[in-house]
Parts: structure tokens; sequence; C-alpha cells
């Protein structure tokens, strides 16, 4: 498999609601050092991603507000590798726009999709386990994704059933199951043949373009219309006046679940998704009482708690056990780490009202 046909698409345009109120809609969590590695999410990624392929084959694809951020964030990308969306339409839009940009640039290339906000703990096994992904797809029409090892019975992530039978570690998909009650992902873990849907896709980009128009025909004839337009001057304006008319649905939805040719390659890279405080608090390193902190804090019968404070700020805290303390200068936000799902909920309610300006 050539480098030169590898090319990496890195999803930068999310909110990270459930991180909120340290995410925010004008500085999201891929934008911020969550880990205290003096580094970004978005950062860290694109890092990753250098060990694949060069500068110049790597692409962020971000909400046209954090263009700017993406460009004080990585300043040696360049500026027609920011694909720049003018609405939130999902995963499906967004992985159409760069599938038949980089068809128009390059008609044999090889595609990563992968979010900008995940931990990944060994990078070694990881690159690994994409470069097998790129090399099958390189030599048959195969839509992959890296499936991940559940350690857990998790109601938070949405789960792979993959066929035992396989060759070379990479096996064929069976079915997606959305996000099971807690019962159901027990069974999951039992069973074995059951991964966790992370979200990192390879394929030819021309499986990915025959795909959009076997399974999402709306979402290929619109995105079809700027062929002439990609990579050109007039690349953006095309966007601006017909992104926003794609339907809104993730690449799930339209094409995975209904595609007979995904595969899935387990693999267990230390991997986390942080989406939630909770997931943080899972990789992070714990201090005493198995607390995750940072700030000036006093602590008493405290414990299984992750706690944020602003610089130049001091807490006391007693008697908390299990809980999510969050102070971002305008919100304080302290709630049960077992409902952390639920803050989600707690933003679409600022949203509904008149505090939007507190997202």
């Amino acid at each position: 498999m050539e480098t030169k046909n590898t090319h990496v698409f890195i999803m930068a345009g999310g909110v990270g609601s459930r991180f909120w109120p340290k995410s925010r809609n004008n500085y999201p969590k891929q934008f911020i050092d969550i880990l205290g590695t003096g580094k970004s999410l978005l950062q860290l990624t694109y890092n990753r991603f250098l060990r694949l392929c060069s500068p110049a084959n790597i692409y962020i694809v971000t909400n046209c507000q954090y263009k700017e951020l993406v460009q004080q964030q990585l300043p040696d990308i360049a500026e027609e590798n920011i694909l720049c969306e003018p609405s939130r339409n999902n995963t499906a839009p967004c992985i159409a726009y760069a599938a038949f940009k980089l068809a128009a640039k390059n008609p044999d290339a090889n595609m990563v999709v992968a979010p900008s906000d995940h931990f990944i703990l060994y990078e070694d096994i990881f690159i690994d386990k994409i470069r097998l992904a790129l090399d099958t797809a390189a030599n048959q029409a195969a839509l992959l994704t890296l499936g991940i090892t559940p350690t857990r019975p998790d109601t938070g992530y949405g789960y792979i059933n993959f066929i035992k039978a396989g060759e070379n570690g990479i096996h064929k998909v069976n079915r997606f199951t959305e996000k099971p009650p807690l019962e159901k992902a027990r069974e999951f873990l039992v069973g074995g043949d059951y991964v966790w849907n992370g979200g990192i896709f390879i394929w030819n980009v021309q499986t990915a373009l025959t795909a959009f128009k076997q399974h999402a025909p709306e979402i290929h004839t619109l995105f079809q219309k700027g062929n002439e337009y990609y990579n050109t001057d007039q690349e953006q304006a095309f966007i601006n006046q017909h992104y926003p008319h794609s339907p809104n649905i993730s690449i799930d939805y339209a094409i995975m679940e209904k595609a007979d040719n995904v595969y899935t390659i387990p693999a267990d890279f230390g991997w986390s998704d942080l989406g939630t405080w909770g997931s943080l608090y899972e990789v992070a390193e714990k201090q005493d009482g198995r607390n995750v902190t940072s700030g000036n804090l006093q602590l008493e019968n405290t414990e299984n708690s992750i706690i944020h404070l602003p610089a130049g700020k001091m807490a006391v805290i007693r008697g908390l056990k299990d809980y999510i303390v969050v102070d971002d200068n305008d919100v304080l936000l302290i709630y049960p780490k077992q409902d952390e799902q639920d803050i989600k909920k707690v933003t679409e309610k600022l949203k509904s009202g008149s505090q939007t300006h507190y997202l």
C-alpha cells in the first residue's frame, strides 16, 4: 500500500455537550487540553496520524465557526485541507463531502475517517490496525471499522456484532446495535462477538462513493453536483449553498447498517471516546480517595469523584462520593457520576430557554 494514497479526515465539528460546562459552543472539547498534556485533543489526534501519512494528506472537517481555532492549533495545516461545514448535519454528509472532494483530487485514494477527540493509549497498536485496514481497503471493496474490544458493559456506546470466523483478524459485520440497556450490554460482553463502535472508518474512496450511491442516493446526488467545484476557489460557495440541505443523518444509519460489505477489526489499544466526564475519570490518573482533581482543593471524606476548578479559585469539599464537580467561571456543575448521560439534557433545557449564553 502506497502512503501517497492514504488520506486522513479528522472530524472536529462537534460541540461536546456531555462535557459541558468545560466544552462550550464557542470552544468545544476537541480544542481543549482535557488530559493536561499541554496539547488539545485535536492536536494529539493530528500528531498521531502524522505516523501514517504526510501533513499534506491530513484534513480537518469542522464547522465554519471553528476554522480559525483549527488554524491556531494546527498552524502547519494548509487552508485547503480544512473543510468547513456551514451547518451541523451529522456524520454522513460530512463524510460524503470529504469523499467527493478527495475523489476529485485522487480517485485511487484510501480514506481514514476518525473523530478528533478520542483518547488512545497504545498508539503503535492503533496505527498497526489502521494499516491492516488500509491494506484490505486497497484490495477489496470493503467498508471497514475498527471495533473496540469492550472492557465493561457500557450503555453509552453503540455495539457491533461480528461473525467470529474471520481471516487475519478481520471479521464480517453481522449487525449494528444502538446504545443497549445494561442487561443487553452484559450479554454482549459474555458472547465475545461484540465490539464497541468507535466511529473510526477505513475504505477506498470509490467504495465509499458506491455505498453512498446505493444506500444514501439523496446525499450522493447532492454532493455529486459539486464535482466541478471541489478543490477550486468555488468549492466553499457550493458547500455553503448546498450542504445545509443535506439530510441530517449519521454514517451508521445512512450506510453502515445497510451495506453488506462491512467488516470490523477488533482491537484493544486503550481507547476512550472521552465523551463524558466519567470517561475522562476512567483514563485519568487517580489521587487520594480515587479522585481525579485539578485546582486548589481541600477534600475530606470525598471519593471516586472528578473535580475541576479554574486557576485562582479554592474549594473545600466534604462527603462527596461518585460526583462530578466542574467550576468553569460562570457555570458550576455538581452532578452524580452515574447520571452523567443526562448532562446533555441539561444543555438542551438551556437551549430551549433563554439561557443559551451559558452554552
